[in-house]
C-alpha cells in the first residue's frame, strides 16, 4: 500500500514486516539525511563502489544517482533485495517529481534493469541488482561505503547480526563506512563487535540518532 509521508514523497507498508519502507516523517528527507549527506558526502574517492541492504523502492539508488551526476563522481553500485517490490507500486512513486524531468526515465531506468546485470546508466553511475538473501550472499567485489537499509531490527532481526557484519567487514576495503538510520543498542553492540568503530550522530527528522560505522 503506497503511503505519502510528511515531506510529500511516498513510501509502501509492507503487510510482510508491518513497516513502512521509508520514515513517515519523510522518504526523500530521511534517505538524504542517513545515506546522501552522512554517507555518499562523507567519501573523499572520485570512484566508489557502494553497497545497499535492501533495494526497496529505488530511493536510495535513485538519490545517488543524482548526486554522482552533480559531483562527477563514479559510482559502481550493488543492491541486494529478497523481496522486490511489484512494479505496481513502483508506478505510483513520486521520487522524480522532485527533481527536473529528465529524472522520471532514470528512476524508471533503474528499477528495469533486469536482476543480475550490471548495466552502466550513465557515464557516472552503473548498478547490479541482486535478488538474493544477504546472509547467503558471497561478495564478489570490495566495498568503500554500504548503506545498511533493511527493515527494522524488530522485523529482520537475523539481517542486523553480528555474523552479518562480519560479513560486510571482510568485504570492505580500509577507511571504508557503513550508515544507516538505526541506533538501537543491539545494532550498535553488533556493529561493534565485528569491528567497526561508531559514530552517533542526528537522525533524520523523527529519530533522534543514526550510526555511521568506519572501517579502519
Amino acid at each position: 500500500m503506497i503511503q505519502e509521508t510528511k515531506d510529500g514523497s511516498a513510501t509502501i507498508y509492507s503487510q510482510q514486516f508491518d513497516e513502512t519502507y521509508h520514515s513517515i516523517s519523510g522518504a526523500i528527507q530521511e534517505a538524504n539525511h542517513v545515506f546522501i549527506d552522512a554517507g555518499f558526502k562523507f567519501c573523499t574517492k572520485k570512484e566508489i563502489t557502494i553497497f545497499e541492504v535492501g533495494f526497496g523502492t529505488g530511493l536510495n539508488a535513485f538519490l545517488t544517482y543524482i548526486e554522482a551526476e552533480k559531483q562527477a563522481v563514479n559510482i559502481n553500485y550493488i543492491t541486494i533485495e529478497k523481496y522486490p517490490i511489484k512494479q505496481e507500486f513502483v508506478e505510483k512513486l513520486n521520487y522524480y517529481t522532485f527533481f527536473e524531468k529528465k529524472y522520471k526515465e532514470i528512476f524508471h531506468k533503474i528499477h528495469a534493469v533486469e536482476w543480475g546485470s550490471d548495466v552502466k546508466i550513465s557515464q557516472f553511475f552503473s548498478i547490479k541488482k541482486i535478488n538474493a538473501d544477504l546472509i547467503k550472499y558471497n561478495f564478489e567485489k570490495r566495498i568503500d561505503l554500504v548503506y545498511f537499509d533493511a527493515f527494522s531490527y524488530n522485523s529482520q532481526p537475523e539481517i542486523w547480526s553480528i555474523d552479518v557484519f562480519e560479513k560486510l567487514y571482510k568485504a570492505m576495503n580500509n577507511n571504508s563506512i557503513i550508515v544507516t538510520y538505526s541506533a538501537k543498542g543491539i545494532i550498535k553492540q553488533n556493529i561493534r563487535t565485528a569491528g567497526f568503530i561508531i559514530k552517533r550522530l542526528k537522525g533524520a527528522a523523527g529519530k533522534w540518532h543514526m550510526l555511521r560505522a568506519t572501517k579502519f
